[in-house]
């Protein structure tokens, strides 16, 4: 069901770092991406697929991991992810990606977790740095990266407090922690 692959999907940011995770596995995830819905039916996106630990080595230092884990520079060596999909704008096609990046996004996510891995879109990119590392030509924009893998954490989904506060936090066994807003405070009638 959707429902449960909703739930299942979580930001995850420590993984199983020696799970392989093929790329036949993600090439089938960017083919449900690239059947989802486009803007204008425009089609801009392209991908940068890594599942090679040389390549993913590349990538992991341009990331910047859980802002709102001031202590917590990002996952420790094997605990990082095992794959990654970085998601580019093509300006030959169009100028704009609107929220196109965002569609496929939560489609390659939930077709991880349809597989049993996990995931977490990141868009706090030295995307500069990240071009360099990868040779990605300039026609390209860096929109997000996705870092795949088979989840290293538990994550629980908490309601929003009375005082609204929605940051993310970590307890003493590392449980993430994620409050979220009840369907009643979002709902406007």
């Amino acid at each position: 069901m959707l429902a449960d692959l909703v739930l299942k999907n979580r930001s995850y940011r420590r993984f199983y770092q020696k799970h392989v995770v093929e790329l036949e596995t993600l090439e089938d995830f960017v083919n449900l991406a690239r059947l989802s819905a486009s803007g204008g039916n425009v089609q801009p996106l392209k991908y940068i697929l890594s599942c090679d630990p040389q390549k993913n080595a590349l990538i992991f230092p341009h990331l910047t991991w859980a802002a709102f884990l001031k202590d917590w520079p990002g996952p420790n060596d094997g605990e990082r992810p095992s794959a990654y999909i970085i998601i580019l704008g093509d300006r030959e096609i169009s100028q704009s990606f609107g929220c196109d990046h965002g569609i496929a996004a939560q489609t390659l996510l939930l077709s991880a977790a349809e597989r049993g891995l996990g995931g977490c879109i990141i868009g706090t990119i030295q995307r500069e740095n990240l071009r360099t590392a990868l040779e990605i030509p300039p026609r390209f924009d860096i929109l997000l990266v996705l870092a795949l893998g088979k989840p290293k954490e538990r994550v629980m989904i908490e309601r929003v407090d009375a005082s609204g506060n929605t940051k993310y936090w970590r307890d003493d066994k590392e449980v993430h922690h994620v409050p979220k807003r009840s369907l009643e405070d979002i709902i406007i009638c």
